[in-house]
């Protein structure tokens, strides 16, 4: 049985009811046959938090990334070494200086067939297509959250306007990019959603509704969007991409989103075979699924597929340091801030609270999975309560002079904030916890408000640079991810010098002399390293967990 859905032209705001039920029919008014046959061809996996948009200006956040890489394609893609491989463009070319690239585009990359084009039939895509999606992801009236993949990094006229020719058209299958100075992992920047190429005709067309008519490349199309109901993709039948034997990709026929916000209804429905996929498993589910040491619950053994891997996330906690916004006086001591960390037993929060689920956090800012990361010479900071009195004691607090600190986070982590809680309390600092919503709590550290607070950061692009990036001192938020206002000059020296390294390894140790840097400065304290945990059902081939935890199903089966 095939899979169908009405091609019918709704309303968009009044599709809810009508197109739900039509869902419902097509996927559960089967028999049991053909309802077999149909989930070997549809692929369902759970989106919890908010989807906004289906455009790739705007692919920001977990949610809209997952969806925006079934549609679209870029230049460039990470391969499984999270190494920059061709996509659109077959080949390119770095100029000695490290000033132009020059990519060379496919001939047999089309769009989504789309009203958008004459006849409906999808046009091929030509280098001119990437000028115009890089200059819009630029241009203040399309307000993209990804316009710094360019700013600051591409030519530039006087007071940092990108100029006219940072991108040029050589012709229909040559395009080149003009940078202001070497940056290293400017490849990197382009495999990511932001850069992925869009038609001209269909922003015409739809303006700001784009974002629910998206037009891409992609081994799946848009279908149908009930926002906060489901989210559907067929086939994209003209794919450019085939397997190693020469079959066409996708294997798959359909993807469907569902957008379950309890964690313990979307583990139900796991349970029960309704999704094929799960995973950033979160309080109130991770008891249910998992042993204290990390290992599966006895109940699940063999009942579906796990798999770990390292994860490009940092999770933390920043002092807010700039004087101007600083409300809390004693976090400007680097001596208090230490004291801090060396308060917290890492290793205890992972398996008592994590359930064995990431990596203490005793070393730098950038994670075990950058091939830069080295804990023998970046050395942070382990349990030690004794050296954290001392050091609070040489910086003038004891139990005659104590002080207070309030943290803010999210709900998510209250349990985590608590626990810190009583860790400093055994040091003899009191806090107070301070939760508010995630957007709320963003806006705060964002605007230096909140002198101290619980963060992560998600690496946007495999290299370390990006994570270092939170500590130069001209990236100071709100503008910039530079949270903590973390200001020193050899840090900015060592940054700007590794931004121009050609080589590697010289790279990689400027990249250790800088995390060395946040590690004796502390403007941060760095909690744990993430890691992906994916379950997958037993019929499901083709989909590995990875450090980037994207979700690529164009060669993904069910068996």
């Amino acid at each position: 049985m095939k899979v169908k859905f009405s091609t019918k032209v709704f309303n968009k705001r009044g599709i809810s009811t009508l197109l739900s039920g039509a869902i419902f029919l097509a996927f559960s008014a089967c028999n049991s046959q053909k309802k077999a046959e149909d989930d070997k061809r549809v692929f369902r996996y759970n989106q919890p938090e908010a989807l906004s948009s289906l455009d790739p200006a705007f692919a920001r956040n977990q949610a809209n990334i997952r969806a925006i890489t079934q549609l679209y394609n870029g230049l460039l893609e990470l391969d499984d070494s999270l190494k920059p491989a061709p996509a659109i463009a077959r080949s390119w070319e770095i100029s000695a200086d490290g000033l132009r690239y020059t990519f060379h585009l496919r001939q047999d990359v089309h769009f989504h067939d789309s009203p958008v084009f004459p006849n409906g039939k999808g046009r091929k895509v030509i280098a001119p297509d990437f000028v115009y999606s890089f200059n819009r992801i630029l241009d203040p009236a399309t307000a993209s959250t990804g316009a710094w993949i360019f700013n600051g990094k591409v030519l530039e006229k006087p007071k940092g306007i990108v100029s006219d020719t940072a991108f040029k058209a050589l012709n229909d299958s040559t395009l080149l990019v003009y940078l202001n100075e070497p940056f290293i992992a400017f490849t990197e920047i382009l495999s990511m959603p932001y850069a992925f190429v869009i038609p001209k005709e269909a922003v015409q067309q739809y303006g700001k509704d784009f974002r629910e008519h998206p037009v891409g490349t992609g081994p799946f199309q848009f279908k149908m969007w009930d926002e906060g109901n489901a989210l559907v993709f067929h086939k994209n039948p003209n794919y450019w991409k085939k397997d190693k034997a020469g079959n066409q990709l996708p294997y798959l026929d359909a993807v469907h989103i569902s957008f379950i916000t309890d964690k313990k209804m979307e583990f139900i429905n796991f349970q029960q075979k309704k999704l094929d996929f799960l995973s950033g498993i979160k309080e109130g589910t991770r008891d249910i699924i998992l042993q204290p040491d990390g290992s599966l619950q006895p109940d699940f053994s063999g009942k579906f597929t796990v798999q770990k891997a390292p994860y490009l996330n940092t999770e933390y906690i920043g002092f807010q340091l700039d004087q101007a916004n600083l409300k809390t006086k004693p976090v400007s001591d680097k001596r208090v801030r230490q004291a801090l960390n060396y308060a917290i037993n890492k290793k205890e929060m992972i398996r008592y609270y994590r359930n064995g689920l990431g990596i203490p956090g005793n070393s730098g800012m950038v994670p075990p999975s950058l091939p830069s990361f080295n804990d023998s010479i970046v050395k942070g900071y382990g349990f030690d309560p004794k050296k954290s009195r001392e050091l609070l004691k040489a910086a003038g607090y004891d139990a005659r002079n104590p002080f207070e600190i309030k943290l803010s986070t999210v709900a998510e982590h209250k349990e985590l904030a608590e626990y810190f809680q009583k860790k400093w309390s055994d040091v003899g600092v009191k806090c107070e916890i301070e939760i508010n919503q995630a957007p709320a709590h963003q806006e705060q550290v964002d605007n230096g408000r909140s002198a101290f607070f619980m963060k992560s950061w998600l690496g946007d692009y495999p290299d370390a640079e990006n994570y270092l990036a939170l500590f130069y001192s001209k990236n100071f938020s709100p503008a910039g991810p530079n949270k903590t206002h973390f200001k020193n000059a050899r840090f900015d020296e060592l940054y700007e010098k590794a931004k121009l390294e050609q080589n590697l390894q010289k790279r990689w140790k400027l990249y250790q002399e800088m995390d060395k840097i946040v590690v004796e400065e502390c403007p941060v304290i760095v909690l744990f390293y993430d890691e992906v945990l994916m379950l997958t059902q037993n019929n499901i081939e083709g989909l590995t967990a990875n450090p980037m935890n994207t979700l690529k199903l164009e060669t993904v089966k069910k068996r």
